[in-house]
């Protein structure tokens, strides 16, 4: 979702993506790490979260574009994707209170 404008679609598999409590935990925490990011052992060691399960969701993550892995020697850092982030913030509020017309009722 980086490289395109944001849609139903991809802000709907995004949003699905956060839905889970879990997937939702770490990406906070991703956020709050910042730009560095985090291995994924850091990752679990904060959470207390098995390898397995936390691989199972960042997968998730990384699928909608929420979270971007780079790999340094033998470790995996992960770290959110802020453009996505913004633009997905962006999209849900770009016509915040413009109001709305109904259609007339065809009666």
């Amino acid at each position: 979702m980086a490289t395109r404008k944001p849609n139903n679609k991809t802000v709907a598999t995004a949003l699905a993506a956060l839905g889970h409590e879990a997937r939702l935990s770490v990406y906070r925490l991703l956020v709050r790490a910042g730009h560095d990011g985090l291995r994924v052992g850091e990752i679990s060691e904060h959470l207390d979260m098995p390898a397995s399960t936390l691989a199972h969701h960042l997968r998730a993550l990384v699928d909608a574009g929420l979270v971007v892995q780079e790999k340094h020697g033998r470790e995996v850092f992960n770290r959110p994707d802020f453009q996505v982030m913004t633009s997905i913030v962006g999209f849900m509020t770009k016509e915040c209170c413009t109001g709305v017309q109904l259609k007339p009722s065809a009666a």
